[in-house]
């Protein structure tokens, strides 16, 4: 009776223990599961003779061929069954073998699902700034921040200097630039719509006094902002980022603002307003890793040069030509050589947006679809006429 009891006693351990290597190949029947036990085992591991032995699998046949080859009680054929007087002899009870198979750390120290982990890092990635400080709502046919402006001043004494009244608080994120050329003969007081939109939407402008058309003044006016940025008792202390300076114009303001784009490696982006080279070859000097583009009106007497000056085969950068369709039929005969610099400011303030201040404004200008390509002009009266852009280089 007593070795019938020995008999059952061996016959149960072992079968225990034989459940236990099959729960310990079948934890998780993929081979992506046990894979993590391995990975799990390793890090785990103090014995180099241990980490010799350990392989993480590649697929869940090599998972049982390494296990099987690694148990002591497990072979390629039939399980072995432990040896009856050994167990027997053992100081160890059969209490003692069996809560020292339940308790075996290779199977409570099965990972659990990453995913949380995986999903905390990525909810944890840090949010990027904005390029430089703008309004919120980005509607360009809308004026936004209040606007604070100095008049008779600038490296000359003759500029206008325009700014919002909410100036960024965060010395990260600064104002981007945007330098106004006016038009031959044409005071910079006379484009107080644009000066007042561009500042509005967060914007530092200054307005030359004049427009040689060489970049002359442009860059003199650069140069003079970057003096005052560096008065602590001025308005614009410190707010204004020399990394985003875009210029425009109107007419010869045009020319100046093209000029400085291809002269002045701060300026980055620049649009013309009813302007284009005279001789048809400036775009082609502008390096390809800025952008410019023009505004002009279908009965103005920049068309020629707006269209030649595009469409110069010689043109790398980015660059886009948009067409003000459909105007008044005053005496230019539709929308004429002062479209742009008036009724087209939206086109302006969208593009700096874009180009500055880093929004997603691909889609207004560039395809086959979109406000600056095939959409209604807005202006003060309600809508009139519409946009006939293209685009090339992007």
């Amino acid at each position: 009776m007593n070795k019938m009891f020995k008999c059952l006693v061996i016959t149960s351990v072992a079968a225990f223990l034989l459940n236990c290597g099959e729960d310990t190949n079948g934890v998780g029947n993929s081979s992506t599961d046990l894979g993590e036990i391995s990975g799990e085992v390793l890090e785990n591991s103090s014995s180099s003779e241990e980490l010799d032995l350990i392989d993480v699998p590649q697929s869940s046949a090599e998972v049982t061929t390494e296990i099987n080859s690694s148990a002591d009680f497990i072979t390629d054929d039939e399980p072995k069954i432990p040896d009856v007087e050994e167990i027997l002899s053992s100081s160890s009870s059969v209490e003692d073998i069996v809560e020292e198979a339940s308790s075996s750390s290779f199977l409570e120290e099965v990972p659990q699902s990453s995913e949380s982990e995986n999903t905390e890092e990525i909810n944890s990635s840090p949010t990027l700034k904005p390029a430089i400080f703008l309004s919120e709502d980005g509607d360009e046919n809308r004026e936004h921040f209040q606007v604070d402006r100095l008049e008779k001043t600038g490296p000359d004494g003759g500029a206008i200097l325009a700014w919002p009244k909410t100036l960024s608080s965060d010395p990260d994120v600064k104002h981007g630039i945007v330098v106004w050329g006016p038009g031959g003969s044409t005071e910079p007081g006379a484009y107080g719509g644009m000066i007042n939109r561009l500042a509005s939407h967060g914007f530092v402008v200054i307005a030359l006094s004049s427009s040689p058309g060489d970049a002359s003044k442009a860059i003199a006016a650069i140069n003079w902002l970057e003096e005052i940025s560096k008065n602590p008792d001025g308005p614009l202390y410190n707010k204004m980022d020399f990394t985003k300076i875009g210029c425009s114009g109107h007419s010869m303001g045009g020319l100046e603002s093209e000029q400085a784009l291809i002269k002045d490696n701060r300026v980055i982006t620049a649009l013309l307003n009813n302007s284009g080279d005279l001789g048809h070859q400036a775009m082609g000097y502008v390096p390809e890793n800025k952008t410019i583009a023009i505004v002009y009106g279908e009965a103005g007497m920049e068309r020629p040069n707006a269209e030649a000056d595009y469409h110069n085969d010689k043109v790398k950068a980015p660059a886009c030509l948009i067409k003000m369709t459909g105007g008044p039929q005053n005496n230019e005969g539709g929308w004429g050589h002062g479209s742009g610099a008036w009724d087209g400011i939206s086109a302006t303030v969208a593009w700096m947006r874009w180009h500055l201040g880093g929004e997603d404004r691909k889609g207004d200008f560039v395809g086959t679809s979109g406000k600056y390509i095939d959409g209604p002009i807005y202006v003060s009266y309600g809508t009139q006429g519409n946009w006939e852009g293209q685009c090339k280089n992007f």
